[in-house]
């Protein structure tokens, strides 16, 4: 019954701190430019390994606690809004990607020639 008990606060403590990084990075993401994305990635992606590590280790699933399945669900929901944030993030910086790549090869085509131009006209 002692390991369950550890298990049950092992548990209660990676749910919480996962739900903190959720809400963190669900304000900050697309806010603010020094938020940075790769590091809350990690410590999200930490806590999912250990929750994975401690699932491993119950012996069914019917010795998680009911109030656990309830807590899954609320972050299983934030974890949907922080899907949806990382996307738009991801296509806004595609997009100024997109933006960059078209203004460098329109400085490149300033009227001088091209490489392929100048290539051509070595050969002729």
């Amino acid at each position: 019954m002692e390991i369950q008990a550890s298990g049950d606060v092992r548990i209660r403590n990676i749910l919480g701190r996962l739900e903190m990084i959720l809400d963190n990075e669900n304000a900050r993401i697309g806010v603010d430019p020094t938020f940075d994305l790769k590091a809350s990635n990690l410590r999200k992606s930490r806590c999912l390994y250990e929750l994975t590590m401690l699932n491993r280790r119950q012996a069914a699933p019917t010795d998680v606690s009911p109030s656990y399945l309830s807590q899954a669900k609320h972050i299983r929901n934030k974890l949907a809004t922080n899907s949806e944030k990382v996307e738009a993030h991801l296509e806004a910086c595609r997009s100024v990607v997109e933006l960059l790549k078209t203004a460098a090869q329109d400085a490149d085509a300033d009227g001088i020639y091209s490489e392929e131009q100048f290539r051509y006209g070595a050969m002729v």
